[in-house]
């Protein structure tokens, strides 16, 4: 008998959560007890995703910073593609939270009975105070506290310094190596409890819910899907048009196959060697294709992000959160800063996604709501993701005049 995939046991999970739910909900209140089990494992589940959070970040960041290599001899290079990477995301999360704005995806569903929120977290804070929040007096109270912010400018600041370290920084990034791979393997075991995890969550909201939640998931599932489109299909290729005046049809059709893996394994990690590959085919050197590439996969997260904009404001909507000019700058730049921690397998944005809740008050176990319907997500902006690394990469290759404009024009 073939194996069931994870997805597929998550997505089961989802519609049993929704069936059970949907029946708690309607008949007569004669199940309080074992809905109170049933949220207690869902609680454990939420407990056990944000024990990852902070870890993961903070060896992800570094080791993705220290990957860099000798900063002094990437010189440009590096510059473009640090630049554009941190660009492009924070361009789309705002966008992201433009669109959520705009069309609001949820209007018609709150939740009921919620403990109000202090108003004091929505003063207004300055942009200095907003910087100077995020360099820690100390690093390991920061650590301790899950000040993610603080944690993140450690995070590259340990990073810079093993890779100004040279050969004496090796042994300590070869730890966080091991450290990052043990992580991983971490998530990977909580993630196959997913299925439990979804189905107690899903079933405890659906319960405490009913029907009314149905269209506001919808309406958010089309309102993300919206804006990768508006990311991929606009924002991309009038960067490519105007950096690199390259004809999109061409790239569309070499990149097609990496859109295809990314899409159905959901992770830039598996696409990576697809991409490479694609480069190749579209005249860059390996040279810079395997550095951009690389590094993209582990700091290049634009999907990542728009999912988080607009899954911030929905679940705002649901917990009936005013959030402030100062809450959706904090927002943009906790999105931004945590796609560098955000590793290429699947299922780990939704660790991203658990910090981004808290920097915004919103009670995390709010994710209930939207992991069961997360691998659906997860397909599109991995390919969004990855679709932003080749762009960089060519527009790189372009500028430093490392571009086979012949093979790029060549038909596969």
């Amino acid at each position: 008998m073939r194996k069931i995939s994870l997805a597929k046991k998550i997505f089961i999970a989802l519609i049993l959560g929704c069936v059970c739910g949907i029946i708690f909900n309607l008949v007569p209140k004669n199940f309080d007890i074992l809905l109170e089990i049933i949220n207690l494992i869902g609680q454990i589940f939420t407990n056990l995703i944000k024990s990852m959070v902070v870890p993961l970040v903070f060896v992800s960041i570094a080791l993705g910073i220290a990957s860099i290599g000798d900063l002094k001899k990437l010189g440009s290079v590096g510059s473009k593609i640090i630049a554009f990477y941190f660009g492009t995301t924070a361009l789309a999360v705002s966008f992201a939270i433009f669109f959520a704005k705009l069309i609001n995806p949820d209007t018609s569903f709150y939740i009921k009975n919620v403990p109000e929120i202090s108003t004091d977290i929505h003063e207004k804070i300055s942009v200095s105070k907003i910087i100077l929040d995020i360099i820690p007096t100390n690093p390991i109270e920061a650590l301790a506290q899950g000040s993610m912010l603080q944690i993140i400018f450690f995070a590259i600041l340990i990073g810079i310094g093993i890779t100004l370290a040279n050969e004496k920084g090796t042994p300590v990034k070869k730890l966080f190596e091991s450290l990052n791979e043990i992580n991983l393997k971490l998530v990977a075991m909580i993630m196959n409890f997913a299925p439990i995890g979804v189905f107690a969550l899903i079933t405890y909201s659906f319960a405490s819910f009913g029907l009314d939640i149905i269209p506001s998931i919808s309406k958010y599932l089309f309102v993300t899907y919206l804006a990768l489109f508006f990311h991929a299909v606009v924002i991309y290729n009038l960067m490519l048009k105007i950096w690199t005046k390259l004809d999109i049809k061409k790239f569309w059709k070499k990149f097609w196959p990496v859109a295809g893996v990314a899409f159905s394994t959901s992770s830039s990690n598996a696409a990576l060697p697809i991409s490479i590959e694609a480069a190749d085919k579209m005249g860059v050197s390996r040279d810079i294709s395997s550095f951009t590439l690389s590094l993209g996969s582990t700091i290049n997260m634009n999907g990542t992000a728009i999912m988080h904009g607009i899954t911030v404001i929905f679940l705002a909507n649901v917990y009936h959160i005013d959030l402030s000019l100062s809450d959706l700058i904090k927002v943009v730049l906790m999105s931004t800063l945590a796609s560098v921690g955000t590793a290429g397998v699947p299922g780990v944005g939704m660790l991203m996604l658990a910090m981004v809740l808290e920097l915004a008050n919103i009670p995390v176990s709010a994710i209930g709501l939207v992991l069961g319907i997360d691998r659906i997500l997860d397909a599109g902006r991995t390919v969004v993701n990855v679709m932003g690394d080749c762009v960089c990469t060519l527009i790189v290759a372009v500028m430093e005049n490392d571009l086979d404009e012949k093979k790029f024009n060549a038909d596969v």
